[in-house]
């Protein structure tokens, strides 16, 4: 996880591809004329939060002049990338404090993130296979040895670690969501594979030089067949890997280790993807890059070498750079698709020490509109096909930590100080909720018109059961009427300075 943001907003530039490019199904048909008055449900967040996701008077359809200053057109027959869906990450931190609950507080928050009825409804976790900055239990892999040991036939490889937590409360969240999909990425290899004999990376080392030995690809290789196989003997099956978090990250403070575009795509080519088709894995999906929207280059190197056979695309952090990197990189093979893995809510403390104890919700009015116009807006626009946040939970303490970010805050926070614990739902579990709550996996994103981050910005989609979704964000110092076309009706709608607004309905 790099602390390092840079806060650029731009315009979303919305690039359309072909269905039959993008390899994937037919999306669902539209009737063409409504037989009655059709209802849309409205919920909204305010940017002073005293609206939090909250149900508003359903907006009716009709056939008058649209008289907002801005017209949402709504074209369903514009059908641009499948949707994936929305989650976090349940790093050993978030896991910990979640399975620290009372069984039935513990249920309360897995329904609160994943249930699109009494929640969010998030659907993918992203898991570090071992430790991560976010680690309860430090440093750990699934094959530690002695220093000065290796284990290249992986004779010790166990994930007895991560039943203790982890699993468990995957396994609880898979009942409350059954349709998860879960995707593995390493901080960092076993140490025995490090060129530095640590987890730990090394600081201002080059990024011209891999820290994973190139003698332990295969053994590597296995580790991650290893994984899969063992977490779907739990019930638990991987839907997507990446070779390295942040390939191009690595500190003395935390797992992180450089591997180069050219010998990630040497990996995937020559031991990962084979091993994967060995053990009858070829279905996990595996994703290029895992890093920031700046790192456009490693995209390209990566999709321009001969792993580009054996890849889905590639996924994106968002700490340095500008989302529209996403549709540049999509743009550079359409067949691949691009995919959005990691962004943290944060809290303002310039050091560790001065950091606050959470003791109430963080909610950002700037922080809001940073992940509606970036995130929940920006990514779907430039071709993502999913958005995930950084830790699910963590406690009032902004923790626990392994060495990386302190001023880092989870989806929610559990403060164990209280007995019982309380939960605060923070910034990112709204934004998230305005997409998470409404938009189902396996969704398309569909076209919309829209405006500038000064205005009134928004992305559709169309759900598998033909019910249809616009979320929007007003950009503007003002309040704003907006109108909604579709299918010849329309309705209006104010959009306070600084909101969100999600609009379902479902022709009839």
């Amino acid at each position: 996880m790099l602390r390092f943001r840079a806060f650029w907003l731009l315009a979303a530039v919305c690039v359309a591809c072909l269905l039959t490019g993008c390899g994937v199904s037919s999306a669902p048909t539209q009737s063409s004329t409504p037989s009655a008055p059709i209802s849309a449900q409205v919920y909204e967040t305010t940017s002073s939060g005293s609206a939090l996701l909250a149900q508003q008077t359903p907006a009716t359809f009709g056939t008058g002049a649209a008289t907002g200053s801005f017209t949402i057109q709504v074209t369903p027959s514009k059908v641009l990338q499948p949707w994936d869906g929305v989650g976090g990450a349940l790093t050993d931190s978030a896991a910990t404090v979640i399975a620290a609950l009372p069984t039935a507080q513990q249920q309360s928050v897995l329904t609160s993130l994943f249930s699109q009825t009494n929640g969010i409804g998030l659907s993918m976790v992203r898991l570090p296979m071992g430790a991560s900055d976010f680690s309860a239990s430090g440093n750990y892999s699934y094959d530690d040895m002695p220093t000065g040991q290796t284990d290249t036939t992986l004779a010790h490889f166990s994930i007895a670690h991560d039943q203790t937590a982890i699993i468990p409360v995957l396994q609880s969240a898979y009942t409350v969501n059954p349709g998860i999909k879960l995707i593995a990425t390493p901080w960092s290899p076993p140490a025995w594979m490090k060129t530095n004999s640590s987890m730990n990376g090394v600081t201002n080392a080059s990024t011209s030089v891999s820290q994973i030995n190139s003698a332990d690809l295969a053994p590597l290789a296995n580790y991650f067949v290893k994984f899969i196989q063992a977490y779907a003997a739990q019930g638990l099956p991987i839907y997507a890997i990446s070779p390295e978090n942040e390939p191009l990250n690595t500190t003395s403070s935390y797992p992180s280790a450089i591997l180069t575009a050219v010998d990630e795509s040497t990996f995937i080519t020559s031991d990962l993807s084979p091993a994967l088709n060995t053990a009858g894995l070829s279905s996990v999906k595996v994703f290029g890059l895992e890093d920031n929207w700046a790192d456009t280059t490693y995209a390209q190197t990566v999709l321009q070498s001969g792993a580009t056979s054996y890849i889905a695309g590639s996924s994106f952090h968002w700490y340095n750079g500008s989302v529209g990197a996403m549709a540049t990189t999509e743009a550079l093979n359409a067949n691949k698709g691009v995919w959005f893995t990691e962004a943290s809510d944060t809290v303002s403390c310039p050091t560790q020490a001065t950091c606050p104890t959470l003791r109430g919700p963080v909610f950002s009015g700037s922080g809001f509109a940073l992940q509606m116009q970036e995130l929940i807006i920006g990514v779907p626009q430039n071709l993502g096909r999913s958005i995930l946040g950084w830790n699910l939970a963590l406690n009032q303490n902004e923790g626990p930590q392994n060495g990386g970010c302190y001023d880092c805050i989870g989806i929610v926070t559990i403060n164990n100080s209280t007995s019982p614990a309380t939960i605060y739902n923070n910034t990112l579990y709204y934004a998230m909720g305005h997409i998470g709550k409404f938009v189902n996996p396996g969704a398309f994103v569909i076209g919309t018109t829209t405006q500038s981050t000064t205005g009134v910005q928004d992305i559709g989609f169309l759900n598998s059961d033909g019910s249809i979704v616009v979320v929007a964000f007003n950009g503007a110092s003002s309040a704003t009427m907006v109108s909604v076309q579709w299918n010849s009706q329309n309705f209006s709608y104010t959009i306070p300075a600084g909101a969100a607004v999600t609009f379902k309905w479902t022709p009839a």
